[in-house]
């Protein structure tokens, strides 16, 4: 299986979603699955 790779502009757009989607209280795992990220990446987020 490949790995997708986002651009630092699309990294950057996620983690400003992700953010705005923490303050808002939706867990992690909301949020990950909204920005489309793996849950090892998201320990980024949380």
């Amino acid at each position: 299986m490949s790995r997708k790779r986002f651009t630092p502009e699309q990294i950057i757009t996620k983690l400003r979603e992700a953010e705005v989607a923490l303050s808002q209280g939706m867990t992690v795992g909301q949020i990950s699955r909204q920005v489309e990220v793996s849950k090892q990446t998201n320990c980024v987020i949380g």
